[in-house]
């Protein structure tokens, strides 16, 4: 069956819709924290959809709420009143940290992105933006413009300028020997010499933790150091909380807040993890900027009553259960186990994440060489073994990515680190 559905699969979607494993398989079924596949084979899952179910697999709160609310409407549009849309909204502006803020709900991360973009260039009246090196910001033709992955940059053409700067890989790049400090120091005065050859752009955005960048991040408080620069130039400053947010990094419940000696960002944009797999996003922005249009718009199946429900549903779960606090404690766990397990495998670099957002960079043993082969190794000995993990990494490198359901528990977190030990010495 699977076999046939592979074929079906090839002859009707496109070529660039990537797969998993030399022998891609089909998600039946979850629970919990484990999933299975077509043929019965059940998994850890450490991957969650990519980073999509943040709770748990078939969480019963969850598909309640689903189910209650599919069974008085689905659907209406945003030209009508939507309670959940408006109660979880509420809740939202409360969590975002953003003062008299207003949510707008989308159906994705790269449709939040690309609202903020409309946004911030409307607001600012600039097609020029400002973006980190080895990001990612979605698949659409405006976020690709802001990407700077070139492996996920299918097209250089844009709608806005796009200029990026340094500062979101902290081992890597022109900076990497300096101390966490004198890094910051530098990537502020690239900052301010790229702003001093160009007019004011109107927006920088940028992630915390580069998601499919490799889950890379810069020290604490660089954003804080870029916002003092930026808002003395009146250019805002865009959250990318699509894979950070809610409590996943479990220090913090948003990624800024990392950042956040200068305030919170201008705007914040969220998708994945709050729909625990249905499909939801969304934009928080003050509201002299959310407001700033002058054209009608509205969104047919943003906001929508079902996501919504679901949404509420889980959001309450997290904060009721503190699943923050969870990612928190297994996530510190899961990290000192893995690196433990990594010190002694020649090909691993690096250990790096927060909370239960874990990346492990692979190189070739005595090099600093990207090992994308290793790490499809690993991905497919980690399958083998009954764990599913990501993969990412932008220039000149390779990354397994971990990021769990934030319920992990931690005989799930010993089982997955004992299962990905194995993989990576068997590969190494």
């Amino acid at each position: 069956m699977t076999d046939d559905l592979l074929g079906r699969h090839r002859s009707v979607l496109p070529d660039w819709l990537a797969l998993y494993y030399d022998e891609p398989i089909e998600i039946t079924h979850g629970e919990g924290r484990h999933v299975w596949d077509s043929d019965g084979n059940r998994y850890l899952d450490f991957f969650g959809g990519i980073l999509t179910t943040m709770t748990a697999h078939a969480l019963p709160e969850v598909t309640k709420a689903v189910s209650d609310q599919a069974g008085r409407i689905v659907h209406s549009s945003t030209l009508y009143l939507n309670r959940p849309m408006v109660e979880l909204a509420e809740r939202i502006v409360q969590l975002s940290g953003i003062p008299d803020a207003r949510v707008f709900f989308t159906t994705s991360g790269t449709e939040a992105n690309d609202t903020a973009l409309l946004l911030a260039t409307a607001y600012r009246r600039s097609n020029t933006v400002l973006a980190m090196r080895n990001s990612y910001h979605g698949r659409s033709f405006g976020s690709v413009g802001v990407t700077g992955n070139r492996g996920w940059s299918p097209t250089s053409l844009s709608p806005l300028q796009t200029l990026y700067v340094h500062g979101g890989v902290r081992t890597r790049g022109p900076f990497a020997a300096l101390d966490d400090y004198d890094f910051v120091a530098a990537c502020v005065d690239d900052l301010k010499d790229v702003l001093g050859h160009i007019r004011p752009p109107a927006a920088l955005i940028a992630e915390p933790i580069q998601g499919v960048g490799g889950f890379t991040s810069p020290p604490d408080g660089l954003y804080a150091a870029f916002r003092e620069v930026l808002h003395e130039r009146g250019v805002l400053w865009i959250s990318d909380e699509v894979q950070t947010g809610w409590g996943r990094t479990g220090e913090h419940f948003w990624g800024w807040q990392a950042h956040g000696r200068s305030g919170p960002p201008d705007m914040l944009t969220f998708a994945k993890g709050i729909g625990n797999g249905m499909s939801i996003g969304g934009v928080v922005a003050r509201a002299e900027i959310m407001n700033c249009l002058d054209a009608n718009s509205i969104s047919t199946f943003g906001g929508t009553q079902i996501t919504m429900a679901a949404g509420l549903a889980n959001l309450t779960y997290l904060l009721e259960h503190d699943l923050q606090g969870n990612a928190r404690r297994v996530g510190g766990l899961l990290i000192e186990r893995l690196r433990a397990a990594a010190a002694q495998v020649p090909a691993v670099r690096e250990v790096r994440g927060r909370g239960l957002m874990i990346g492990i960079e692979l190189t070739k043993p005595g090099t600093d060489a990207a090992d994308p082969a290793a790490v499809s190794a690993v991905l497919e000995a980690a399958r083998e073994g009954g764990l599913l993990i990501g993969k990412g990494g932008g220039h000149g490198t390779s990354v397994l990515r971990i990021a769990p359901p934030l319920s992990l528990n931690v005989a799930e977190a010993e089982e997955g680190a004992a299962i990905l030990e194995r993989a990576l010495r068997s590969t190494s």
